[in-house]
């Protein structure tokens, strides 16, 4: 018996999110049917990150125990062969039997892309959300900068009974403009709650926009309730792109 880690790249349009589910195809459900195709035993994978419906994905995480003989750094490229094209891995390692992809220490990053200008591009309409009015980029840096750090983001996520502790540790949280018209903000942390990084996006919209200032950003944090911020961003413009483990790389 052998644990396998995979980094899995996807694009999210077409999934009901990552997570196996009765109401849609989800990218588990298919990389979990075509593991057990090309290893003859049925394969239940573990992810390290539950994506929403059409969110994507650089860099998620799963494992999974095999009694198969193929090496586990050949099964990325034959697995490959099976998946669909909007699914990839991009590497694939064995890893001690006790490595859990959610409970060990971690470090995520996310990008949420918003397209900002004044008609929208097709070709970006999968990958970015489409803004039309005007954004204020420097007025979205000095807010962010309130949420970095530890703190409560209660305020931040949708609520989950079964989650009790809604403290996280934000390490970096960066916004910028390109030539291109597209916003970026990067956020960095040890974890995120659900919708999370979505909420923060729209709260950054309304501060971009001129609905809020800045500092009401640690009015929302101090607050710890969820009427105080934002909308819930659109999913198209959420990527995961990163998922470390630094005990574990030796970081």
């Amino acid at each position: 018996m052998k644990r396998v880690k995979l980094t899995i790249a996807y694009d999210g349009t077409k999934y009901c999110g990552w997570q196996v589910q009765p109401n849609g195809i989800t990218v588990q459900e298919v990389l979990n049917r075509c593991l057990s195709e090309l290893l003859g035993e049925k394969i239940v994978t573990i992810g390290a990150s539950r994506t929403d419906a059409g969110v994507h994905a650089l860099g998620n995480v799963a494992v999974f125990d095999t009694e198969a003989r193929m090496p586990a750094d050949k099964i990325s490229f034959a697995l490959n062969t099976r998946l669909p094209e909007d699914i990839r891995i991009q590497d694939s390692r064995e890893v001690p039997l006790d490595f859990h992809p959610r409970f060990q220490t971690t470090v995520k990053t996310y990008e949420y892309k918003i397209y900002n200008r004044r008609f929208p591009d097709p070709t970006k309409r999968l990958y970015t959300f489409f803004y039309y009015y005007p954004l204020d980029v420097e007025k979205m840096q000095k807010a962010a900068a309130y949420l970095v750090g530890e703190h409560d983001f209660k305020s931040f996520s949708t609520y989950k009974p079964e989650v009790e502790n809604t403290v996280r540790n934000i390490y970096s949280l960066k916004v910028w403009r390109t030539e291109d018209d597209v916003i970026t903000i990067r956020i960095q942390g040890n974890g995120f709650l659900y919708n999370m990084v979505r909420i923060i996006a729209g709260t950054l919209l309304r501060v971009g926009g001129g609905f809020y200032p800045p500092e009401q950003m640690e009015t929302i944090l101090e607050g710890k309730n969820r009427e105080l911020a934002g909308e819930t961003a659109r999913p198209e413009g959420l990527t995961l792109v990163e998922i470390r483990y630094p005990e574990w790389d030796g970081e």
